[in-house]
């Protein structure tokens, strides 16, 4: 981590490669440039980078980027929504062969836009798991359903038992479905039980805004797993988990006691 000054009494933010604190950046078809640029600015605050729901079919100089991104020692990893367009069409085995193609060392399986079976979902997250690190996404793009506690509790602790590292909180990149009201609002209740009995560090939420970031760091600290986070937004991300903007400043001075100059 780049620290350019000192500062006393900053939350303890844990090192690269990190199980915990974890930043997950989108990348919905930057330029190679554009990808140097972000890079250069936030690679060390970055874990893993995806390349949003489909894109990678038709970004140009595909594997040009997955290269940048392998020298600054990030891994990259395709959307869950291109698993799915290739579940729909029965191209798994093709699926696979994309994988071993661009050297891909983690893969997203979801069903948020495609309807399947939740026994034929951890089959494929069994069978991929041998191949890469898989993380398993959680929750509808489908505003209108409503995963009760339970149930995402349910498919949460089974996709990690069939072989996910990390089972992701659907949010969408607008963060206004899943765990989030069409007005962004955090669905708390929902959090709250999750963690009841999902370990905190086995789930990435997907927390596009900054208010949701706010929420999340405010009941689970710096080191909360964040995800569908904007390559702009990464480092003010960052800022938000040391307490070093005005959302969390007190949060993590004093114990959130209210701060008077002496």
């Amino acid at each position: 981590m780049i620290n350019n000054y000192n500062l006393n009494s900053l939350p303890e933010r844990e090192a690269k490669p990190r199980e915990r604190g974890f930043t997950m950046a989108m990348d919905k078809g930057l330029s190679i440039r554009e990808v140097e640029d972000f890079l250069e600015v936030a690679g060390d605050y970055v874990d893993i980078v995806k390349l949003g729901w489909a894109t990678s079919f038709v970004v140009p100089n595909l594997q040009k980027k997955l290269d940048v991104y392998r020298a600054a020692g990030i891994p990259v990893y395709f959307g869950g929504t291109l698993f799915e367009a290739f579940i729909a069409r029965n191209q798994f085995d093709d699926y696979r062969r994309v994988l071993d193609k661009y050297n891909m060392t983690f893969a997203e399986v979801s069903d948020g836009s495609l309807e399947m079976s939740h026994e034929k979902k951890c089959g494929y997250i069994q069978t991929l798991a041998e191949q890469v690190t898989v993380l398993s996404e959680v929750g509808s793009k489908d505003a209108e359903k409503i995963i009760p506690p339970y149930m995402w509790i349910r498919l949460m602790q089974a996709e990690l038992d069939a072989g996910a590292w990390k089972v992701i909180g659907e949010a969408r990149e607008g963060g206004n479905v899943g765990l989030f009201r069409s007005t962004g609002e955090v669905r708390s209740g929902l959090v709250e039980e999750i963690l009841t009995q999902v370990p905190f560090e086995k789930i990435l939420w997907e927390a596009p805004q900054k208010a949701q970031q706010v929420w999340f760091i405010k009941l689970l600290g710096a080191n909360v797993n964040l995800g569908n986070i904007a390559p702009s937004e990464v480092i003010p991300l960052e800022t938000i988990r040391l307490g070093l903007r005005g959302d969390t400043f007190s949060h993590f001075l004093n114990n959130g006691a209210p701060i008077i100059d002496a």
